[in-house]
């Protein structure tokens, strides 16, 4: 998998300080149950040895995703994912 740049991550790491109202999270919900279960169910975002230690972490995993995927999504629409995942899963700040 291609290394994000470290433009990319300071982008994510801007638009992770948007509150949570700014972001769509049942399109975020949408997206993921369309796109990312049939790869993986919830028990990646549930395990006790979680990889992802951050909200901006959390971003570049679902941009990594998405990439690998071929889905094109805009940065609002990885964020939308993110953000759905936070809210559910993960619980950062």
């Amino acid at each position: 998998m291609k290394p994000i740049s470290a433009t990319t991550i300071s982008l994510i790491a801007a638009i992770t300080t948007t509150p949570a109202a700014a972001f769509d999270i049942p399109t975020g919900k949408d997206q993921l149950e369309t796109n990312c279960t049939a790869c993986h169910g919830t028990d990646v975002y549930t395990r006790a040895d979680k990889r992802i230690n951050s909200r901006p972490a959390l971003s570049a995993q679902v941009h990594r995703c998405q990439v690998a995927q071929g889905l094109g999504w805009f940065d609002d629409e990885v964020e939308n994912t993110a953000e759905y995942l936070n809210h559910q899963f993960y619980k950062f700040k």
